[in-house]
């Protein structure tokens, strides 16, 4: 599905470039032991700026989802899921990602996923699958 790229930034070009080498990377505090996200400088918990981008194991669960039904633009299809993705690292570590590899009907709250990456030039965005 064409995607508008993000602008890569010190902060955020780890979480944008980790599926080059499979891995999802959040950041984390040293300070409070906390992940993250987005990606900042100073930690939205304890304000430290001892922060940086960490592997996690991209497997978490589905808290939240919608299909959306509406093609935007003629190239996007017009059935797919999106769903809010808690890791397991962290209760309350949560991102938006859409869901693939499964029909939209499928998919559900608490259903159990994995990421899996689409590469957009010198972005790789993170994407969930049915974790089996």
């Amino acid at each position: 599905m064409p995607r508008k790229l993000p602008a890569l930034t010190d902060d955020t070009r780890p979480f944008w470039t980790g599926g080059e080498a499979g891995e999802l990377r959040i950041h984390h505090c040293t300070a409070c032991e906390r992940y993250f996200h987005p990606p900042a400088p100073i930690c939205p918990r304890c304000t430290s700026f001892d922060v940086a981008a960490q592997a996690v194991s991209g497997r978490g669960v589905i808290v939240a989802s919608t299909v959306n039904h509406q093609a935007w633009n003629p190239e996007l299809e017009a059935s797919y899921s999106v769903a809010i993705v808690e890791l397991e690292e962290q209760a309350g570590l949560r991102f938006l990602s859409n869901i693939v590899n499964c029909p939209p009907e499928a998919v559900h709250t608490g259903m159990p996923v994995q990421v899996v990456f689409e590469r957009n030039d010198d972005v790789w965005i993170p994407l969930f699958e049915r974790r089996v």
